[in-house]
């Protein structure tokens, strides 16, 4: 898993490509969402166009994230999630929990 934070009119957007799995990504994740966090960021996007496969370690892993920016007082969106991970939030309910949107554009201007 790769993970990288970079700025879009005022909103931190986090990139991860490749498995969000156990032992694969899960700390990548939360190693750069604690570095945005502590540099100020108060707008998050995760960005999971390029999530190819998610277990259930990485689905608590998201729920983590979103305790992690909402206990900070910053906000949480996640954009171009794939059909799978779509189904999965689906099936568990969160999708519920989660600001989701199809395009990184519509979750930028939904801050």
């Amino acid at each position: 898993m790769n993970v990288s934070a970079r700025q879009r009119d005022g909103v931190t957007i986090l990139d991860l490509k490749g498995k969000l799995t156990l032992g694969s990504g899960e700390q990548a994740l939360r190693t750069t969402l604690q570095d945005a966090l502590a540099a100020g960021a108060t707008k998050v996007i995760i960005n999971l166009k390029d999530v190819t496969t998610i277990d259930s370690t990485g689905v608590g892993e998201l729920v983590g994230t979103y305790t992690t920016v909402t206990n900070r007082g910053a906000k949480l969106k996640l954009s171009t999630l794939p059909p799978k991970l779509q189904d999965i939030l689906t099936i568990t309910q969160l999708i519920t929990v989660f600001d989701v949107y199809d395009t990184e554009d519509e979750a930028i201007a939904s801050f």
